[in-house]
């Protein structure tokens, strides 16, 4: 297990760094987000549901903060929708959405619920990675 040891968001859970959006509630199906170092891992909490589901093979797509921030600007309206290199969205008929990892092919899918419900916690900023300056430098 990875220790995180910077200030983590004040939703996130303290024995494994993984979090949600506060606007999930108690909700079992979320994006979840861990930050770890310089990197950003981001799964979908259904897989651990699924007793079939081997725990070592969970899809986890992870980038750099810095390509992070970049997708929660692209999220916001803030930056172009693919500048940040390495994460795509598609928006499915029923307002799901499936959130792709570039040079992998991990592939995580999101209810319409779970996806604004993540969007709600990005506007808020609970996404936002709390020690950006401090890597960059």
């Amino acid at each position: 297990m990875i220790e995180v040891s910077y200030p983590m968001p004040p939703n996130a859970p303290n024995h494994n760094g993984w979090f949600k959006s506060s606007f999930s509630s108690n909700a079992n199906n979320c994006v979840e987000v861990r930050f770890d170092g310089d990197r950003v891992g981001v799964r979908d909490s259904k897989y651990r549901r699924n007793p079939a589901n081997h725990p070592g093979r969970e899809p986890i797509i992870t980038v750099t903060a810095a390509q992070w921030m970049v997708w929660l600007d692209e999220l916001t309206g803030h930056a172009d929708m693919g500048t940040n290199g390495v994460l795509s969205v598609e928006t499915t008929p029923d307002g799901g959405a499936i959130l792709r990892g570039a040079g992998t092919t991990v592939t995580l899918c999101y209810t319409s619920a779970e996806w604004q419900t993540y969007l709600a916690g990005v506007r808020e900023g609970e996404f936002d990675h709390p020690n950006l300056a401090a890597l960059a430098s």
